[in-house]
Order: structure tokens, then C-alpha cells, then sequence
């Protein structure tokens, strides 16, 4: 069970459970945001939507939280692919899906590729108007945000030049510009990229803490995939780090590093597996705490990005790559995905590889949001 299906399933159940007048609330949502819990041991994915329904209850409050939660709780444990059901804290509902679910996520994950996380979540809005930004800064936040924003079904311009993005995401290609020119993954020319940009609303200044160097100084000290890293990954009010001996080095120490490596490790055991016969299966079960960890980031990977589009953060994705970054490499050598020295090829190898692949198309994918390539050898 994917995040997006588990996130209906309980929208559903919310919705029988006032039909059949277990629960009376003034309005219903209209979606239910699940997201990965804050630690181990809290089931695979925890739900707030108890705690909001409460609010519109006469006298709510926690013991009314507590039996809005009761009363999903007793729904949720009899729909199919959910195996447990927890009530925590004051009226949160830590759900835990059966196996399946997890070799249903990397396999819709195998299937949609760097697609995966392209939601409709912001297609309802205006268009988003982005204030010119004269420091370079601004200029390739605000192409990640126009990047983002598309991904997640909405339209984005930058006032400056008339630069709009439909739904596609940039490969990195060109390098950061100053001057109020957005850098990298913008579509040149008026209008959004297939058509008109809708009416927008006001227009945003991107408040990020300026750099106060050019672009072609960056360019010549980082070369444009660390330059855009070193601009992105601090949060906005943050100052970057442009030391090129720290943001350059090839060693675990650089975050940059890591996640490209991650990616580029990836595609080595996919390689290594065609060779001696072992191909991706997604069949599970995904039970080792490292195989679960891993997973979770991967099922967390569509929320982040429409968190980083709502608030303008690509910082957000960034942290949340390094974090997926980190749990392959538990992973890996926890659970080799392929057989070491006389082992023979096993049916875990290949649901692991599986697992390692679909980890590989987040890593890209979000790197190529951030405008930074994916190399496949590093």
C-alpha cells in the first residue's frame, strides 16, 4: 500500500464512519495527510486527522481527539493491507501496513520512475508569481521552486523575465546566473512551457539571505551542480557554505557527495546485476529494519516535495535526499542486494535490488528538481 492509497483509505473510512453516524463532524476533508513517524517502533505511517476532526466537535479536546481516534482505529484494522492499528499520544493513529504493502510501494516506484512523487496537489491554485530576485540566491531558488511547483501540478512564473515552467523537471544542464535571470530549469520566453500561464496571485519575494557573489565566480570556484547544491540545501535564512574544499571533496563528510554517490552506487548494482543474472523483483517481504527504514524515505519522498513546493523550501528536499542517501547505505550493507563471494543468487537478492533501484529513482529524481545531475559513475 502506497502513502497516496493509505491517505484515501482512511479518507474513506472517515467519510463510512459518518455515514453509518459513528462520528458527527461539521465538515469533512477533503484529503488526510499520512506521513512516516518521527521514530522507530511507531508503525509505518501515523495520522493527525482524529486530532483534526475533533476540533469540530462540541467540547473537543483530548478525550474527544481520543474517541474520534477509537472509532477509525476499529475501521481501519479491517481494511485490506493494513495489519495493525495504534492510538498515541493525544488521539494520533500509527498505522502499520501488512508486507505486501511494501513491495506494492517499490513497485509503483519501479514503474513511475523519476515520476514518482508527481502529484496534482497544487493544481487548483493560481498560478505562483515569483518577485525578481537580484542575487543569485534567489535566482536559483526561485527556478527550484518554479520546478517544484510544476511537479506538483501547478504553474509557476518568474516576473522578471516572463519564465514559466509547465511539468517538467530540468537535468541540471547550464549554471547559476545573478542578476534577477532564474538559473537552470526554466523554460526561456514568455508564457508557461505548452501554453498560457493562468491568472496568478500576488506576487512572492523569495526571502533568502544573499551570497553577495556572481554566478561566474561560483561557477569557476564550484562548477554549477555545487554551486546549486551550496545554494539550495541551507535553509533560506541560513548562510551558505562556499568553501569549494568541503562542498568538492569526494568523502562521506560532503552531503553533496553521499547522495550522488548513493545514486551512482545504485546504478553499479544494477549493472553488476545484469551480469551475473539477477534482475529486480519486487516481491518483498521487506521485513529487516533496514529494508523498513529504507522504504520509509522512499514513502515520505511525496509529501517532502509538495512540503518544499507549498513553502518555497527546496532546502527541504535536499535534507530529505541526504536522508534517503543515508538509509541505503544501512541498507546496503545490512542487506547486500546481490550475492558475495560463492552465494547463489536468491529471490531476497532480487526483491532487495528491487528496493536499491527504487531508491536510485528518488535520489535522481530529486536531484534533478534541484536542477543537479545524477551522474550514474562517479
Amino acid at each position: 500500500m502506497t502513502p497516496a492509497q493509505l491517505s484515501r483509505t482512511v479518507l474513506q473510512t472517515v467519510r463510512r464512519a459518518v455515514e453509518a453516524d459513528e462520528l458527527r463532524v461539521a465538515v469533512l476533508p477533503e484529503r488526510v495527510k499520512v506521513q512516516t513517524p518521527p521514530r522507530a517502533g511507531c508503525g509505518d505511517y501515523a495520522t493527525n486527522v482524529a486530532l483534526q476532526l475533533a476540533r469540530g466537535l462540541d467540547g473537543g479536546g483530548p478525550a474527544a481527539a481520543l474517541r474520534v481516534a477509537e472509532v477509525l482505529r476499529r475501521r481501519l484494522v479491517g481494511e485490506p493491507g493494513i495489519a495493525g492499528v495504534e492510538i498515541a499520544g493525544p488521539g494520533f493513529l500509527n498505522i502499520t501496513v501488512e508486507a505486501g504493502g511494501h513491495a506494492e510501494l517499490v513497485r509503483d516506484v519501479l514503474e513511475r520512475g523519476e515520476a514518482y512523487g508527481r502529484s496534482d496537489a497544487l493544481a487548483a491554485g493560481p498560478a505562483v508569481r515569483l518577485a525578481p530576485g537580484r542575487d543569485v540566491r534567489a535566482a536559483v531558488v526561485g527556478a527550484a521552486v518554479v520546478r517544484l511547483v510544476a511537479f506538483c501540478g501547478g504553474e509557476a512564473v518568474l516576473d522578471d523575465t516572463g519564465v514559466a515552467a509547465g511539468g517538467e523537471s530540468s537535468g541540471g544542464d547550464g549554471g547559476p546566473s545573478g542578476g534577477g535571470a532564474a538559473a537552470g530549469g526554466v523554460v526561456p520566453g514568455g508564457g508557461a512551457a505548452g501554453g498560457q500561464v493562468r491568472e496568478g496571485g500576488p506576487r512572492e519575494a523569495l526571502a533568502v539571505r544573499p551570497v553577495g557573489v556572481s554566478a561566474p565566480e561560483l561557477l569557476a570556484r564550484l562548477g554549477a551542480d555545487a554551486a546549486r547544491w551550496a545554494l539550495l540545501r541551507p535553509a533560506a535564512h541560513d548562510l551558505p557554505d562556499l568553501d569549494p574544499r568541503r562542498l568538492l571533496a569526494q568523502r562521506e563528510s560532503n552531503p553533496l557527495f553521499r547522495v550522488r554517490y548513493a545514486h551512482a552506487r545504485v546504478r553499479a548494482l544494477v549493472r553488476n546485476g545484469r551480469q551475473l543474472g539477477v534482475h529486480s523483483s519486487p516481491d518483498g517481504p521487506y521485513r529487516h529494519p533496514a529494508e523498513v527504514a529504507l522504504i520509509a524515505t522512499i514513502a515520505d519522498y511525496p509529501r517532502l516535495i509538495e512540503s518544499a513546493a507549498r513553502h518555497r523550501a527546496p532546502d527541504r528536499l535536499a535534507r530529505h535526499l541526504e536522508a534517503v542517501a543515508d538509509a541505503f547505505f544501512r541498507f546496503h550493507d545490512a542487506c547486500p542486494p546481490l550475492p558475495r563471494g560463492e552465494e547463489k543468487p536468491m529471490a531476497a537478492h532480487r526483491s532487495r535490488l528491487a528496493l536499491a533501484e527504487a531508491a536510485g529513482a528518488v535520489l535522481a529524481g530529486g536531484l534533478h528538481l534541484l536542477g543537479i545531475s545524477a551522474p550514474e559513475h562517479l
